[in-house]
């Protein structure tokens, strides 16, 4: 068994280029692989590896100035999702184009997921969900809104082109991880919404605390790792990966036409051309062949 740890923090961090190669040094040590993200508002990654080597990794983020105490969730696998330890600067470490936001004094308010369902049950309350539309399609809440997007930095314009909607409603939002909402409600609070609130730590986090008896969640949540997806106690889920689109394929979609493992999938089968499907083919024959010798192919 590996452990795994979803972090953040948003903070003032100074130097975040010298930061980098101690991690990463460190990270290697400890047997630690992932991805941690730096920047100058603060830090945010994934990471998995033996339980003291991922401790060891926090800890030493969580010493620099600000960024204790990260905001973080763990939990099991029984294999490493990650091929690598990767260590990178940044400008923002959630994408968003709108790098004048602080979200460490700006944000919304923090909901816990006891709390979560009473909240988005009332009648004025406006529920968003701020991933992706191939996050949204594999699961999401009980009537929450879809923006439809491709990716994050998509939302600031999507909510100035439907910000008229949801007028003196307070306005509810959830993500992954919660590192998104950080975001998305520090914007909404900029331009003047009265009353935002978002689900603190996330869909991860309710889904390890909320009973599946008693839950308003319906499917699976994507993760950016080896897993695919979660469902309730963050079990694994049954979606796939599609290795040439990147986006997660539901067990119905790889039975359809258009699905060639490592090729092509339903939602990607007419984006590429023959040229590119030859190339994720001999990807593929490779990874095959890594398998067979008990390696990892790093793609």
């Amino acid at each position: 068994m590996v452990t795994l740890a979803a972090f953040y923090r948003f903070a003032d961090l100074p130097d975040p280029a010298g930061l980098r190669d101690a991690l990463a040094a460190l990270g290697r040590d400890a047997g630690v692989r992932g991805t941690v993200l730096l920047a100058a508002e603060g830090v945010n990654g994934t990471i998995a590896g033996p339980e003291a080597g991922v401790a060891r990794l926090l800890d030493r983020l969580s010493a620099e100035p600000g960024l204790a105490p990260l905001r973080q969730t763990r939990a099991e696998a029984e294999e490493m999702p990650f091929s690598r330890l990767k260590v990178r600067v940044k400008p923002e470490i959630v994408t968003m184009g709108r790098p004048e936001l602080r979200p460490a004094e700006g944000a919304g308010t923090y909901v816990p997921p006891e709390e979560w369902n009473a909240l988005v049950s009332a009648p004025d309350v406006v529920l968003i969900d701020t991933r992706n539309a191939y996050e949204v399609a594999l699961g999401t809440f009980v009537g929450a809104v879809d923006p439809g997007i491709d990716r994050f930095a998509d939302f600031p314009a999507w909510w100035a082109a439907n910000a008229h909607r949801f007028a003196g409603r307070r306005v509810a939002m959830f993500c992954t991880g919660g590192i998104r909402c950080e975001k998305s409600t520090a914007l909404l609070r900029a331009e003047g919404v009265n009353e935002v609130l978002h689900l603190e730590g996330g869909i991860l986090d309710y889904l390890a605390r909320v009973p599946e008896a008693d839950s308003r969640w319906r499917g699976e949540c994507f993760v950016f790792d080896g897993r695919v997806s979660v469902g309730h106690g963050l079990r694994p889920g049954v979606a796939g990966i599609c290795h040439a689109c990147g986006r997660p394929v539901t067990p119905a979609q790889m039975a359809a036409p258009g699905w060639e493992e490592g090729v092509s999938c339903p939602l990607c089968i007419s984006a590429y051309t023959d040229a590119d499907r030859a190339r994720f083919r001999e990807r593929q024959r490779q990874v095959r062949l890594a398998a067979a010798r008990g390696q990892r192919h790093l793609a």
